[in-house]
Parts: structure tokens; C-alpha cells; sequence
């Protein structure tokens, strides 16, 4: 069976001006042959040589072979280029002379000529290979992750109600829940976080901050840091709405509350009725 988007050993089975055609055997049949052009023919082959080819379709829609090898087959993960934007989507450089079409239903942040996008390929509703920036369902599951470890992936989408999602290694499936979100992340940045929590379907939850006792820390400095360019003073208290805290400090009320309990003890901070200021 001919298999699109698959790299497959067939067998030259006629020739012509223009190229030859491919099967899987020597006496396949017209509806099974594929046309691998001229110039993609390796010199000195001949009828019933089995040569490696890349299926996909032509500017015709015309199932083609190609001896060049695309970066990304169906259901691949990886990391691709964008070449060109246009009014139908992005079109992404896969390593052959027809770049892959990124519908702009499938990307999950606005992508630009030259950016580099972590993308799966798949067979869209007209039977054509295509790109996508959800590659949630392409990811594997059950690394060798166990609860601690430390690991880099790239951050494929964003949900408000569920966090980031993360590729790890960019290959298997992760998330940032939202409570565990820290600063400015984006759809493309590639983090480094920390395995919290490994599933029973083998998926990982990460988390980008420390471990509370380090992470303290960290979000008193990043209190003081707010404060000194803000008239030394934060114009809200720890009685603020959690939305309103998050919005201004990409903390959790928790999260607010122990730094800000950090800062008192060491008496850096004094706490008004309306605001946090920094003491003289």
C-alpha cells in the first residue's frame, strides 16, 4: 500500500522520458504506482531496482515520490522553519522543494518569516500532508522522568484555565499548570522546570519555580525589586483579590502571602492599610 507522508521501499516497475514509476511489487497495477520524476532517479537504476522514496502531493495534488528525505514525516514531532506567511496560513521549509502549509487554524501563536516552530505533520480533511502547532496528541508518554528531575522542553500552547504545555525533550508531554506558572512565558520559549508529579498514563506536570523554601526567597527579592521602582511601595496588601495579585506579581495569594511574610520578619517591609511599603 502506498502510504503518504511515509518513506517506503519500492520497486521501479516502468520507465519513461519523465521519470518511473514505483510499486511495492513488480507487477502493481496502475492504480498502485506512484511517479518518482527524472531527476529524483538515482543514475544507473533500472526495472525491478527497489530505491527508498518519500511520498506526499504535487502542486496537482497528485500523489509524487521524492529521494530527498523531509525533516518531519506523518505523525513526526520537531522543530521547523517558517519560510513564508500568507493569507492561508505559514508555510514551513520541511527539507523538499514544496514547503508544508501551517493553516492558521492549527497555530497556536501568531508565527512570523523566520521563526522556528515545533510542528507535527498530518493528513488534513483534503488528503494532504499539512502542518500543525497542536502536537498534543503526537507526544509520547512514559519517559524515563521520575519526580525531581530536571528537564527542558518547548512550550507548544497556552491555556488559561489549564497552564502551558510543554514538550519535553520535544517528544513528550508535559504541562505547567497554571498555579505553577512564574513570570512571562510564551508559545515557542524553551524552559527549564522541574518534574513535580509523573502520571499514571506516564504524561508529566512541571513546575518553573523552586522548591518553597528556595522560591521564597526568590519572589521576596522579586517584591523589593517591584517596590523599588514603584515610589518604594506596592498600592495593594496581601488582603487583595487572588485575581488582582496574579495580574500584578505572577503570584499565587499564597505565594504573595509567604514572601511578603519573608520581607516582614527580616523587617524590610512595613504593611499599611492600602500598600507594602519598603522601610527607610
Amino acid at each position: 500500500m502506498l502510504e503518504l507522508g511515509k518513506i517506503q521501499s519500492l520497486i521501479i516497475v516502468k520507465e519513461l522520458d519523465f521519470g518511473v514509476y514505483l510499486g511495492e511489487t513488480c507487477s502493481a497495477s496502475v492504480d498502485d504506482r506512484v511517479l518518482l520524476p527524472k531527476k529524483q532517479v538515482p543514475q544507473g537504476s533500472r526495472i525491478g531496482d527497489t530505491i527508498e522514496v518519500f511520498l506526499y502531493k504535487d502542486s496537482k495534488d497528485r500523489m509524487i515520490a521524492t529521494t530527498n528525505k523531509p525533516k518531519l514525516c506523518l505523525g513526526g514531532v520537531g522543530k521547523l522553519r517558517v519560510s513564508q506567511v500568507t493569507k492561508i496560513g505559514a508555510f514551513l521549509d520541511w527539507g523538499l522543494e514544496k514547503d508544508v502549509l501551517l493553516p492558521y487554524k492549527e497555530q497556536t501563536a501568531k508565527v512570523k518569516e523566520g521563526d522556528v516552530v515545533l510542528a507535527a505533520i498530518y493528513v488534513d480533511k483534503s488528503s494532504r500532508l499539512a502542518a500543525t502547532m497542536r502536537v498534543y496528541r503526537y507526544l509520547k508518554r512514559g519517559s524515563d522522568y521520575g519526580k525531581d528531575a530536571i528537564v527542558h522542553g518547548t512550550v507548544y500552547e497556552i491555556r488559561e484555565d489549564m497552564g502551558a504545555f510543554v514538550a519535553v525533550d520535544d517528544q513528550f508531554s508535559a504541562l505547567i499548570p497554571r498555579r505553577e506558572l512564574y513570570g512571562e512565558i510564551k508559545v515557542g520559549d524553551v524552559v527549564t522546570a522541574r518534574v513535580f508529579d509523573v502520571k499514571e498514563d506516564g504524561k508529566l506536570d512541571l513546575s518553573v519555580r523552586e522548591k518553597a523554601y528556595l522560591q521564597i526567597e526568590k519572589d521576596a527579592q522579586k517584591l523589593v525589586e517591584m517596590m523599588e521602582g514603584s515610589d518604594k511601595a506596592l498600592p495593594f496588601t496581601d488582603k487583595a483579590a487572588p485575581e488582582e495579585i496574579w495580574r500584578r506579581t505572577g503570584m499565587s495569594k499564597n505565594e504573595f502571602k509567604r514572601a511578603v511574610g519573608n520581607l516582614l520578619k527580616n523587617g524590610k517591609i512595613v504593611i499599611e492599610a492600602n500598600q507594602i511599603r519598603l522601610r527607610s
